[in-house]
């Protein structure tokens, strides 16, 4: 079944349930399909055949999640672009899918403006709200003009629902084409995973130019539930929405799910919200601890997985079980295999003991076949009918999965190999961390030094939080084996992170960082031998 489809099917069984909250108002399943299919229209009369891209340069909200379900309809590919890119990168992404249109909205008008500078191809600009650029056609006056009649496009499960962009932190963005086949299933997989009940209520805050995001909303269609909106995250704005809206499950990033804990009133969100799910990095095991004391969910899942194939594995009681990856994915099917070499990929599923670099099935339906137009990232990452991940893993004697790190961010020291994320996991636990990454810098006697960049709760007395932390390493911190510890501490303003939270350690490695304090680099010596 195709996406658009599955929107009209929800609207015919539930007409008058709310189907999207946002800014300007709420629309029933009956009122949002009408509007998809105005949408769609109007894109077909701007020449938007099956099969081409429609790039959306928008912010997070009902105009986006529309215009998507719209080019469901019509089998066109859908192109939500990071709006958090550069301009360069943008018009690459441009460059490189040439789409039939661009819709923009106020708050991105200028960014798109600038990303089509440099580029031949100046597709027709479609823009919503009140700042209209030249030559830019009123987005709201186009689709008002419309019928609300289904536009009768024959859209089959092999046809593209969506061009993804990565974030381009190791290079130039890769797009990443997926199928109706593969949204589907990834939408189905997460209602079953994530254990969504009819008429759910979620938060729409993970962007939807994200594999989260969109899943938020699909989901919320396959249930019969209500995606509300926020555009843009903001830790008191989501708590309001949680408690207006009755919200009853929060699938975010632990950044997200961080900083609506240091407001101190997520516990108030308790009795509404009953399922939570992580995805997109690592959850420390103390976030883990705090999440499951204030909201005391009936439901906490770890999703493990990435755009190109949505779901590796599964952690269903990440409360119990801190950091674990879990199970394959009910559609997944996983092997562990040593990394960047070009050895078989093992025939058997991974037995507790077992490391190695993480490799998915490229048979699932939730996994895409290819990058566009990138044969050479396809050479590197797809293996023998297997999804090379770049991350590392390790099989428990529970026959759990594990994610120790990235294949480019382990730390070798003096011939020891430290993963990043197990000495992260202990810092994290020190009362004088908020937050904390930890890289190999080069160093002339280990060959790269364990490195903890440490964002101090006390950031009014770094010296003293310093000390502290110092302190902790040489008690609490004896967990660690010796060569693991930190041989050096610097104290920052803030972790550098890509759009959806995950840890850019390549930043930190380059000095691309913002000390504590201007004139210090903040660092504070620990020998950790």
């Amino acid at each position: 079944m195709d996406l658009g489809t599955a929107l009209s099917l929800t609207a015919e069984r539930y007409p008058d349930r709310p189907g999207v909250v946002s800014a300007d108002g709420r629309l029933s399943y009956r009122e949002w399909d009408a509007r998809t299919n105005k949408i769609a229209r109007a894109l077909l009369g701007l020449g938007v055949r099956p099969g081409d891209p429609v790039a959306m340069f928008l912010s997070n909200t009902e105009v986006l999640a529309s215009t998507h379900l719209a080019a469901q309809k019509l089998g066109a590919m859908s192109t939500p672009l990071n709006v958090r890119l550069a301009p360069e990168e943008l018009g690459y992404c441009i460059g490189d899918c040439r789409p039939s249109v661009v819709i923009t909205d106020d708050t991105t008008v200028s960014l798109a403006q600038r990303s089509l500078a440099e580029q031949d191809h100046r597709p027709p600009n479609l823009h919503a709200g009140p700042a209209l650029a030249e030559g830019a056609i009123p987005f709201d006056e186009l689709v008002d003009r419309q019928t609300d009649a289904p536009p009768q496009v024959d859209v089959g499960e092999q046809d593209p629902s969506v061009l993804l962009y990565t974030s381009g932190t190791t290079g130039r963005p890769k797009g990443v084409p997926r199928s109706q086949r593969n949204e589907m299933a990834a939408s189905i997989a997460h209602v079953i995973q994530a254990r969504y009940a009819d008429g759910e209520r979620t938060l729409g805050a993970m962007p939807m130019y994200h594999t989260m995001g969109l899943r938020s909303l699909l989901s919320m269609i396959l249930v019969g539930g209500t995606f509300v909106e926020l555009p843009a995250f903001d830790a008191d704005t989501g708590l309001a929405l949680l408690e207006s809206e009755q919200v009853t499950s929060l699938y975010l990033v632990p950044t997200a799910f961080w900083a609506l804990h240091q407001t101190g009133r997520l516990h108030e969100a308790g009795r509404w919200v009953r399922k939570i799910g992580y995805a997109g990095a690592a959850m420390t095991s103390t976030l883990t601890e705090e999440l499951a004391e204030s909201l005391q969910p009936e439901v906490f899942i770890n999703h493990y997985g990435s755009s190109e194939v949505y779901t590796f594995s599964i952690e269903q009681d990440a409360a119990t079980k801190p950091g674990s990856a879990g199970r394959p994915g009910i559609f997944s099917r996983l092997r562990l295999a040593p990394p960047e070499t070009d050895e078989h990929v093992p025939g058997e599923p991974p037995r507790p003991g077992d490391n190695g670099e993480v490799l998915a099935s490229l048979a699932s339906d939730e996994a895409f076949q290819g990058y566009w137009q990138r044969p050479d990232a396809d050479e590197r990452a797809l293996r023998d009918g297997w999804y090379r991940s770049g991350d590392l893993g390790t099989i428990d004697e529970a026959g759990d999965l594990w994610i120790v790190g990235r294949v480019d961010d382990m730390i070798i020291t003096g011939g020891e190999n430290v993963h990043p994320v197990e000495v992260e996991d202990v810092l994290a636990r020190c009362p004088e961390v908020s937050e904390v990454a930890v890289a190999g810098l080069p160093d002339q006697r280990w060959g790269q030094a364990v490195t903890a960049f440490v964002v101090p709760s006390r950031r009014d007395d770094p010296a003293g939080a310093a000390e502290g932390i110092h302190r902790w390493l040489g008690a609490e911190g004896s967990v660690l084996s010796s060569y693991k510890r930190p041989k050096q501490v610097v104290l920052v303003a803030d972790i550098p992170k890509s759009p959806v939270g995950k840890v850019l350690r390549r930043k930190l490695i380059a000095g691309d960082y913002e000390p504590l304090h201007p004139d210090s680099d903040g660092r504070g010596g620990s020998d950790g031998s």
